[in-house]
């Protein structure tokens, strides 16, 4: 189960700008993607390592670096100095654990925030944090390991097809953050689906596995909703706030995806509604199966009570007991308890206790 916190420890009294790295080390090797484009033109290059800075002095291009891998500190310590970047910013590039969030600094913003994924049948979720620094005529994504998570994008580019390849690296921005909230309905997706069969196993049969998985999709939705609600005011602000980078025609696209952040914020408050349905779902079945149990129990107590009574006067052993020496008194007594039984069942049966 991947943990909810990452391990700060390593950088417990660093001074601030401290280059380390802080996540779940990955064991693919960096990998740097260049993308070159505008109508007409595409050039792409993919690098092991970096041997020289990138030219991106072209305004006419937009140029697109995609580094994965991030737990390579010097890999990324070089891309924030080929590009000027504050070393806070490389800083929070390497803090695998930050939250969604927009910094301006005139030349360039930076942005990070949490992409999720299914995978497997019953969708094990996976997270990463991926990081945006947007320029004039660049975009810098780093993301913590290699993914397929822009694959479209990249198809888009190097056919020439929508708006992408017509407009700027602001655009680009854009479509990078849409597709990560169009994961985010994927994932709840799947999420409903589990909830689904949990509700069924629910009412069917509420056994302690099923408690288990309750309590595994409650982590998930926390920890998808530590991503989503700082999101929205990521996207509010790249809308509303007045930096040169964003063209006016670009908040209009990224209305569209605060709407769409809005909606799975939405969507999210509905599950968690539903988790806490489905505890008391879990606790009145326990009971009621509890109450079925201790039912059958006390009515074969109470059909005994009436035979425990007649027994115990038969096995005082006195002398004088009639119906000892009557032939027929052995029998006569089994055929009376039996009727005892048969009339308190029948009258249970009545009362509809069972």
């Amino acid at each position: 189960m991947p943990r909810m916190v990452k391990k700060r420890s390593v950088k417990a009294g660093l001074p601030p700008g401290s280059f380390v790295y802080v996540g779940d080390k990955g064991a693919g090797k960096a990998r740097i993607t260049v993308v070159e484009y505008r109508e007409g033109m595409v050039r792409e290059a993919s690098l092991s390592e970096l041997t020289e800075c990138f030219p991106c002095s072209d305004a006419a291009t937009v140029t697109w670096i995609d580094v994965t891998s991030v737990h390579q500190v010097e890999l990324v310590a070089k891309v924030g100095e080929c590009f000027g970047l504050h070393p806070l910013v490389v800083e929070d590039i390497l803090n695998t654990d930050q939250r969604p969030k927009l910094e301006d600094f005139g030349e360039y913003l930076y942005i990070v925030f949490q992409a999720y994924s299914c995978t497997g049948g019953h969708c094990h979720m996976e997270s990463e944090q991926i990081s945006l620094v947007l320029g004039p005529n660049f975009v810098i994504s780093f993301q913590e390991k290699e993914s397929t998570v822009f694959n479209t994008i990249l198809e888009r580019i190097r056919t020439g097809k929508g708006r992408t390849v017509k407009s700027g690296a602001d655009y680009l921005a854009y479509s990078l953050i849409d597709t990560i909230v169009d994961e985010y309905f994927i994932v709840l997706e799947h999420l409903g689906e589990r909830m689904e069969t949990l509700e069924d196993a629910l009412v069917a049969n509420p056994a302690s596995k099923t408690l288990r998985e309750i309590q595994l999709l409650k982590r998930d939705l926390i920890s998808i909703r530590r991503s989503i609600w700082p999101l929205r005011e990521v996207l509010n602000s790249m809308q509303r706030e007045g930096s040169a980078l964003i063209t006016g025609t670009t908040r209009v696209y990224l209305r569209d995806v605060y709407d769409h952040a809005i909606h799975a914020i939405d969507t999210l408050e509905i599950f968690r509604e539903m988790i806490s349905g489905m505890f008391d779902i879990y606790l009145s079945s326990a009971s009621n199966r509890l109450n079925e149990v201790m039912k059958v129990l006390t009515i074969i107590a109470t059909i005994f009570i009436p035979l425990t009574f007649i027994v115990g006067i038969y096995g005082m052993n006195f002398h004088y007991m009639p119906e000892l020496r009557w032939r027929w008194g052995y029998p006569a007594v089994l055929l009376l308890m039996t009727a005892i039984s048969g009339y308190m069942l029948y009258f249970f049966k009545k009362k509809k206790w069972f």
